[in-house]
Order: C-alpha cells, then structure tokens, then sequence
C-alpha cells in the first residue's frame, strides 16, 4: 500500500456530498496552507494555479519517473509506458499514439464521431426522462475511442466494466481486494485484446492498433504485448474522462448555471466556452510527481525522493489567475487556460479527442430538445460513486422537453 497515495485520506472529506463538492476545502487550503505537508503519507500537496503548473512543466524538479502514485490502475514501468517517464524518453514514446490524437487527424472521425451522437440521442425522442449519464456519457466515448483503436464497440460493456475496476479508487480498508479485483480485470483485458492484436498483425486496418503494430520503436518493432499494454491504457483512459466530463456538462446546466441552456439554444457558438467552464468549473482533478532533487521553491524545505501532489481542481478557482473564480461564467475570457487536461510534456494526448466529442454531443443534444429540467426530488448524492479524485456521477435522470 506504500506505492499508493490515498488522496480521501490528505482531505479527510468523509461523506459523498463534500467529495462532489469540496470547494469550500480548497478555498480553505489555497488560502491557509497552500503548500501543505502531510506526515502520514509523506506527501507534500500544492493549491494555488503557479504551485501547480510548476510542478506539472518542471520535471527536472517533479519527476514523472516515481515509485508511488495516486493513478489508481495497476502500473507497470515498461519501455513503452506514457505514464512514469520524463523527457527525452517520455517525447518518443508518446509519439507513438500522437498522430492519431492531433486535430487533424481527429477531423476524419468527426463525421462518425457526429453519426454515434445522432444515433444515441435519437433514441432519447420520445422520452419525457432519460438517464443522460447511461444514455450518452458512457456510450459515445466509450465507442469513439473502440472505433479509433479498431476493436468491436458492441463490446463496449465488458470495456466499460473493465474500466470501471481499473479506475476504483484505493482505500486503506479495501487494498488487499482491490488489488486482486484489478489485477483480474487487467488479465481478462488482456486476454480480450491479445488475439485482436495478432489479428491486425496479419491483417492490419485503418485503425490505432494497426498504426502501432506498423512503428519502430528504439529500432524495432513493438511486440504483442506492448501493443496490447498501449491499446488497453487508450482504451481505458479514453473513456473514462470524456464520461465525467459530458455527466458534468449536464449537470451544470441545471444546477451550476440555470438558464444557460437556453443561452446555448439561441447562440451554439457558446458550446466550446461552455465545455471549457466545465473542466474548469467541476473537474475532479489532481496530478502528482516525485521530488527530483531537493528544493525550496515553494517556501518549504522539499526533499529529494518525497511525493508532492497538485491539486489541480483547487487551482482551477484560483482567484489569482480565473476573477470570481467561484461563479461559473462561461463569458470569462481566460477560462481555457485551466489545468484540467495536465501542463507541459503530460499534456493529455486524448483533450482534443474530449473536446470534440463533449462539443459534438453537447451541440447535437440542443439542437434536438427545447429545454432540460431537473427531476423531482433529485439528490445528487444518490447518484454519485466515488472516483480516484472525489465523486462522480454514475447516473442523472433529466426531464426533457421537446417543444
């Protein structure tokens, strides 16, 4: 369990509703002790927007090369991980899967991108209540990113299942099942992408897994297993962002921001502002390093070895950096510049990918339904399962209105 960071026990925030909503708790922290140590864990957190975007640009001072993490899936330091590495070796490894994460390679997949949300929200017409988390926040990223590795999206509840496991968060009462339930959930992914990889190795298509089996990498080939190790990180990770991040989208419109859905009917030019307020606004999101070297940068004696996590959704409402960093405007004017998809050579690979599928989806919901509303007696603690980093939404029933 030393490997493993355990954020819920930095924040002592017990009950599901702080969890959801612990802005009152960075507040508190950005203002009082914005570089705070903690002793039972060894683990020095950071606050403020600065602190944060340092530790994620710097590596010669934060190491992405650690022993211990927050990430709550199994790991492994193999030479084609994109995760636990650091410049040069990170820049060549992640080239591996870039190409395909560019915007314009993106632009072939709009149109099918476009074709799952059509055909999801469709399905929708009719119904006075759906459940937009089951209907559309799971479906469309977990089908994209199949289609964008090239295995059958009609399998998607296995991978959504898989995910799920790999991305429950560790706690001290639970470690010992925790690791035996992903470590299965690992081996059966596995199992599923093996003879899919060997597949497209004899008969490779448009498609992630065929790119990957055709590259160089360090002079040679990547074998089955390193493939099958890339494709099942892509596909774990590709859904499981763009799922919180559309569940939340709908959530603001009702709770954060009510009225805004009638501002994005008559301009849908906002949808982009909107998305980007969202990852700023009510994003669970923390990032961590090592400790490369000793330093004081941030006022406090920090040493080599030691693990130091930003907070990124408490930087996110800096006042320093976001005015009325509380309210959620999606008219102020510097609110892409938040840190949810990470900074420097960690940037998030998959963001245009996230962007382009919560705009597409958010867009295409709009057009199709007059208004939503929140339904009657909704507790959002009812609706809520605990994540790496906080709560997230594992179902919200919302009211449609057609005319």
């Amino acid at each position: 369990m030393d490997e493993t960071i355990l954020l819920h026990e930095i924040s002592k925030l017990k009950s599901k509703q702080e969890q959801w909503e612990p802005f009152s708790w960075y507040k508190e922290m950005r203002e009082k002790q914005p570089v705070y140590y903690d002793a039972e864990q060894d683990v020095w957190n950071v606050f403020l927007y600065d602190h944060a975007k340092r530790v994620l640009f710097d590596h010669h001072l934060f190491s992405n090369r650690k022993e211990r993490s927050l990430i709550p899936v199994p790991r492994n330091n193999s030479r084609t991980n994109l995760n636990f590495s650091d410049p040069p070796e990170h820049r060549k490894r992640r080239a591996l899967v870039a190409k395909a994460f560019t915007p314009r390679s993106l632009q072939t997949w709009a149109p099918r991108i476009q074709a799952i949300a059509d055909e999801l929200i469709a399905e929708m017409e009719g119904q006075t209540i759906v459940d937009i988390v089951q209907k559309l926040a799971i479906p469309l990223p977990v089908i994209v990113i199949a289609d964008l590795l090239g295995v059958p999206s009609k399998d998607r509840q296995l991978f959504k299942a898989w995910s799920d496991i790999l991305f429950l968060p560790y706690a001290a009462e639970t470690y010992d099942h925790l690791i035996e339930q992903k470590a299965r959930a690992m081996k059966e992914f596995h199992e599923y992408l093996h003879p899919i990889v060997q597949e497209k190795r004899k008969n490779p298509a448009d498609d992630i897994i065929s790119d990957l089996i055709r590259v160089d990498y360090e002079d040679e080939p990547l074998t089955d297993e390193e493939v099958v190790m890339i494709s099942r990180g892509l596909l774990a990770a590709g859904n499981e962002t763009t799922t919180t991040l559309i569940s939340n989208v709908f959530y603001s419109l009702l709770v954060d921001c009510p009225g805004l859905y009638q501002e994005l009917r008559s301009d849908l030019s906002l949808v982009p502002r909107t998305i980007e307020e969202v990852l700023r606004f009510r994003f669970p999101i923390a990032m961590d390093r090592k400790v490369a070297q000793d330093t004081d940068v941030f006022g406090h004696k920090m040493k080599k070895g030691q693990m130091v996590v930003a907070w990124i959704a408490a930087a996110n409402r800096d006042e320093s950096q976001f005015a009325r960093a509380e309210q959620f405007d999606i008219h102020r004017a510097n609110n892409q510049q938040h840190l949810t998809f990470g900074a420097g050579p960690h940037f998030c690979l998959g963001a245009p990918l996230a962007r382009m599928e919560a705009n597409i989806a958010l867009t295409t919901f709009v057009k199709k339904f007059a208004d939503i509303q929140l339904v009657d007696g909704f507790e959002v603690t009812e609706h809520l399962v605990e994540s790496a980093t906080g709560q997230s939404l594992k179902s919200f029933p919302i009211h449609l209105v057609t005319q």
